[in-house]
């Protein structure tokens, strides 16, 4: 069988454009934002495998954009990891399915430690990541991997990069956060020559 290797790839794209359109900003979205702007302790971002490259990124953008943030390994959370946590940290987690066992054992576990909030980022209905999350934003229930085996994430993993951009993005304009913090925090590379030119503009 001869493959249209333009026509796969543009279906590809085309597939995760329509998972991202396909999200619904509930109340919940607003609660989130609203909660991690009134969190007292850090944000601290997890997941495992493809949503935890999301989550680790995640950080790095609230981080740059005016949100001290990090990310934990949930796996490493249970060598030691977990003393990063305190008090008063609000924690997403990343998880399509919600069921990864080394995330729910995480946040099980930061329940007792007495973290301030725990938000869910997740696509499936019948997980334990809701029932351990006071916020859940829904990915949405049905989406489908362009991948020829239905399996690889892709579709899922930019469902989730979408929401984490808007969570970080809504909350730096909510901080009015300006092109003189962001040089202050991303003073290298091509940002930050841009960020140095508006500002000696």
């Amino acid at each position: 069988m001869q493959l249209n290797i333009k026509q796969k790839m543009s279906r590809v794209i085309e597939s995760e454009a329509a998972a991202i359109g396909a999200i619904k900003i509930t109340d919940a979205f607003e609660e989130a934002v609203k909660t991690l702007l009134a969190c007292d302790g850090r944000i601290v971002t997890t997941g495992i495998g493809k949503a935890g490259f999301i989550a680790h990124k995640f950080a790095a953008t609230l981080a740059s954009t005016g949100t001290p943030a990090f990310y934990i390994h949930p796996a490493e959370a249970g060598h030691g990891d977990m003393g990063m946590l305190s008090e008063g940290d609000c924690i997403i987690a990343f998880s399509t399915s919600g069921k990864s066992n080394e995330v729910i054992e995480m946040l099980e576990i930061a329940h007792h430690l007495g973290i301030g909030s725990i938000i869910g980022i997740t696509s499936h209905i019948d997980s334990p990541l809701r029932e351990l999350s006071e916020i859940v934003l829904d990915m949405g229930p049905d989406i489908e991997e362009p991948c020829p085996l239905k399996i690889t994430p892709s579709a899922t993993i930019a469902v989730m990069l979408a929401i984490s951009d808007a969570i970080a993005l809504t909350l730096m304009e909510l901080k009015g956060f300006t092109v003189e913090d962001y040089g202050m925090r991303h003073h290298k590379g091509y940002l930050g020559s841009i960020t140095k030119k508006k500002n000696d503009g």
